[in-house]
């Protein structure tokens, strides 16, 4: 994908929304206590919890391991004390299944899935759905469980704002995966992202202006069918005070939304044999971005500058770069609603549908073959989040 300039995105940028003008003219926290929040990531512990996901296997929506994984995200975030844990119900029906083990067609996202112009070496990518592939005998079994039509749920929680706690910033990313592997980066590591910020910002000593909602999205692998199902359920209820003088609002007002997709590996371009280097690339950065054809492009490109300024500040190993093309991912059903944006490992459009991440859908995509770098990068994407989204909300230590 074509990276925007920063002087070019300043000559295009108009005056934005009256909701997100309001929202960056509030107060900004004290640097010193931005600073302090994003120290309290830790490598380890963010590790440990892709690590934890890992044990539900592939966590395939519509079976036991999927619904084991909800439980499980939502005993964690209630230990974390994040406050008004629920569950957003829904019903998916599963397509008739097309190949020889008798499972749904997964998703086909490595076609089509451009919009940007690409240069370059392609490597073949695609979804696995041979259980063989897969050479550990108990991970084999373990996702051997096809999915099966009927009711879906996933969790969200929110941290509610002290001052105006009728707006709120979503922090998404989606628990589900695909491909006999262990979904550890796809999308493991961008749920671990937003169970840490869950943790940090819902302790005790945290205070923010705004509320903030943390949504582990399920359903994404067969077209973003979670997160379409909270927009269709919770939009209508944006603002909307219940009971009348509580002074609670079960869906705040959209502010923005984040989304969190494949976090750790960034290894460059494939080789002219398709294959790519084991290592993580000198150049890795964060990608941020935004889809400059949606009705909040402008809201949106303000907003991912603010992350892009936020991780110049605070991320300590990895900086970040702007792209104007967000594509197959769950903040795509809210881009014409609210300003969203989608923070990655690769341009999605472009890079990960070239083939930059081998392990994408595939049985190798497994905790241990991750290094400390891959997963550094991110843990640099959750500083960027933490830094920007506690500035957006007011969030200060007390």
């Amino acid at each position: 994908m074509h990276r925007i300039q920063l002087s070019i995105a300043i000559l295009i940028v108009t005056a934005p929304s009256a909701a997100f003008a309001q929202d960056t003219t509030a107060r900004a926290p004290a640097a010193d206590a931005v600073g302090q929040l994003v120290t309290r990531l830790d490598l380890e512990r963010y590790k440990a919890t892709i690590k934890g996901l890992t044990q539900f296997g592939d966590r395939r929506q519509g079976t036991a391991r999927n619904r084991a994984a909800v439980d499980w995200i939502e005993q964690q975030l209630r230990l974390y004390g994040c406050s008004e844990v629920s569950r957003l119900s829904y019903d998916y029906q599963v397509p008739a299944p097309r190949d020889s083990g008798g499972r749904p067609p997964a998703r086909d996202t490595t076609r089509g899935a451009g919009g940007s112009r690409y240069r370059g070496i392609r490597a073949r990518t695609g979804v696995n759905n041979d259980s063989l592939r897969q050479p550990d005998a108990a991970l084999r079994k373990l996702n051997a469980e096809a999915s099966t039509s009927g009711a879906r749920q996933e969790v969200y929680c929110t941290k509610v704002g002290a001052t105006h706690p009728e707006e709120m910033y979503i922090i998404g990313a989606h628990m589900d995966g695909i491909g006999w592997g262990e979904a550890a980066n796809d999308d493991g590591s961008g749920t671990a992202i937003v169970m840490e910020l869950a943790r940090i910002l819902s302790s005790a000593d945290v205070k923010s202006e705004r509320s903030i909602r943390f949504a582990l999205w399920n359903n994404e692998e067969t077209g973003l069918n979670g997160a379409r199902a909270y927009v269709a359920q919770r939009e209508a209820l944006q603002g909307k005070e219940d009971p009348a003088g509580s002074g609670r609002y079960p869906e705040p007002k959209w502010l923005g939304m984040i989304q969190h997709d494949m976090m750790l590996f960034d290894h460059g371009m494939p080789r002219a044999d398709g294959t790519l280097s084991p290592d993580q690339r000198p150049e890795a950065d964060v990608n941020i971005e935004f889809q400059s054809s949606s009705k909040f492009a402008e809201g949106a490109q303000r907003l991912a500058w603010a992350f892009q300024q936020a991780n110049e500040k605070y991320a300590t190993d990895y900086p970040a770069s702007v792209g104007a093309h967000m594509t197959n991912t769950d903040s795509g059903p809210f881009q014409d609603l609210v300003a969203a944006i989608s923070l990655r490992e690769n341009e999605r459009g472009a890079q990960i549908g070239a083939g930059w991440d081998p392990n994408w859908h595939q049985p190798t995509d497994r905790y241990t073959l991750y290094s400390d770098k891959d997963f550094r990068l991110g843990l640099n994407a959750a500083q960027t989040t933490l830094a920007a989204v506690a500035q957006l909300v007011g969030a200060t230590i007390k």
